[in-house]
């Protein structure tokens, strides 16, 4: 294995691993789950299991009304002699399922066979109480009516505001405000030590992409004695209001795009000159495409559901040999690229058919879920303006600089402008007593700009840098040997790769 940009891989520095266990609250009640053989899942010894635990709607308040939250765990492969302990494992999102997760083979086998794999769906995702609520649409079609995205007009600022504010009225009115005002990352990581106890670890070795990671920083801060080890691959920005954050985004998803753009260039097909045309390009092929749509699995393919499908690509760097194949192909003939266009839709879209085919829905049905829950986290985790025109100033400056994909991440936050209050948006924090945290930056990552790594690993007293130097979003568990060595020595062993170690690219 090769590290560069640091130290050989075998001076590390050790995490302590054994001595005292922590105390339990005190008077803490006793958890425990009831697993038994997911109704899916083979019918073998080893599982997957599934599970519930019941959790307070309001930790304030044990005794009042409860949700109950869905757990799975595939157990230890190796012998007793090597079980180590639970190896939770957040997907991100803010959505996402866990319990979904871990249907996928994970992970190499030491991490197998040392650990049981455990996952679950945070409250108001999935399984865990997940909802649907407003319509998701109207603001979309409100944003898709913006004639010129660099110069919003008052008019169509009324409507965009019209729809985000509807939206999050409905939601507050069908969901409930009690818990979209207890949705929010601080109830989760008081989930998460709730799991933890019931699970029988002294202490929580966590892995979190993406969103989350927010999860597993805050959960160090606030339960240091209760950390094991705490891998951090994809960092968020856990610090200021959604609408910076799409800003920073936008940022993302254009530098991602050049480095595609680029990659693209090697190929046998292409359809750009250059990174320095190639978005004037895109904008051309995308109002043809709105003239005139090609369609895939019945649905029409117009430059923003194509530009959709693009930004999922731009996550899996193996991936992008095959976008730029589908693309020439629909630059050149978008009616003749069926082929391409169908099994583009199934990497992105095609994960939505199952369920749609049942409800007899289109894929906006579930996506529509997925944006509840992603959209009420962000909203209880931040202090958002609220203000429309602070939305409006931030997606023409992003129009300027990334209109592929910049003005529609900001648009997304506008519901927060509306939002019911919530108890607690944490910032701040620092984790001062946590034991070492691992956190993993990717330099051409998309939706968490590599900045944010850096961000993360300085605000967190105790956080060591792992630095991917290739693209896409997150890399744990992809079966990169460099980074996969280093994480899994440290979620082994406790060995902390040293400050400023890289991994090259693939």
């Amino acid at each position: 294995m090769r590290i560069t940009g640091g130290v050989a891989f075998g001076v590390v520095a050790t995490l302590l691993l054994a001595g005292c266990a922590p105390s339990e609250p005190e008077g803490a009640a006793t958890v425990s789950v009831d697993w038994r053989v997911c109704p899916e899942g083979p019918e073998r010894e080893e599982g997957p299991e599934c599970g519930t635990l019941d959790v307070p709607l309001d930790h304030a308040d044990p005794d009042g009304e409860t949700l109950e939250l869905a757990l799975v765990r595939r157990p230890a492969e190796g012998s007793p002699r090597e079980r180590i302990g639970s190896l939770v494992i957040n997907p991100g999102g803010p959505g996402e399922s866990g319990v979904e997760m871990l249907d996928h083979p994970m992970f190499d086998d030491d991490i197998r066979a040392a650990f049981d794999l455990v996952s679950f769906d945070p409250r108001g995702v999935g399984d865990s109480g997940g909802f649907a609520c407003g319509d998701w649409f109207a603001m979309d079609d409100a944003r898709r009516a913006v004639q010129d995205s660099t110069r919003v007009t008052d008019a169509e600022l009324a409507e965009l505001e019209r729809t985000a504010r509807a939206y999050a009225d409905t939601c507050a009115e069908e969901v409930g405000e009690d818990l979209l005002a207890h949705i929010g990352t601080a109830d989760v990581v008081r989930d998460l030590d709730l799991i933890r106890r019931a699970l029988g670890d002294e202490r929580l070795t966590y892995v979190g992409f993406s969103y989350g990671t927010h999860i597993g920083a805050l959960y160090a801060d606030r339960h240091p004695d209760s950390t094991r080890a705490m891998v951090l691959d994809g960092a968020v920005e856990t610090e200021r209001p959604n609408v910076e954050i799409a800003l920073d985004q936008a940022e993302g998803f254009r530098d991602t795009w050049e480095l595609f753009v680029a990659d693209c260039a090697d190929e046998d097909e292409c359809p750009f000159t250059g990174v320095a045309e190639s978005e004037a390009e895109m904008v051309d092929l995308a109002a043809r495409l709105d003239a005139d749509p090609p369609s895939t699995h019945g649905m029409p393919v117009d430059g923003p559901t194509l530009l959709a499908m693009i930004s999922q690509e731009l996550y899996y760097e193996d991936a992008w040999s095959e976008l730029a194949r589908t693309l020439a192909a629909v630059d050149a003939d978008p009616h003749g690229a069926g082929e391409r266009l169908d099994a583009l839709y199934d990497g992105t879209f095609g994960l939505y058919e199952d369920e749609d085919e049942e409800e007899g829905d289109g894929p906006g049905a579930v996506e529509a879920d997925d944006e509840a829950a992603l959209t009420a986290i962000n909203c209880a985790d931040r202090d958002d303006p609220t203000d429309p025109d602070v939305y409006r100033r931030a997606a023409q400056e992003v129009a300027e600089h990334s209109p592929l994909f910049g003005p529609d991440l900001v648009w997304e936050q506008l519901p927060c402008a509306y939002w019911v209050d919530t108890e607690e948006t944490p910032t701040g924090f620092t984790a001062p007593d946590a034991p070492p945290l691992l956190v993993i930056g990717t330099l051409g990552d998309p939706a968490t700009p590599y900045a944010w790594a850096e961000e993360l690993t300085e605000q967190l007293d105790t956080a060591v840098l792992l630095t991917y130097e290739g693209a896409g979003h997150t890399v744990y568990g992809y079966g990169d040997p460099c980074v996969d060595g280093a994480v899994d020595a440290y979620l082994l062993a406790g060995e902390v790769p040293e400050t400023g170690l890289s991994c090259p690219g693939g």
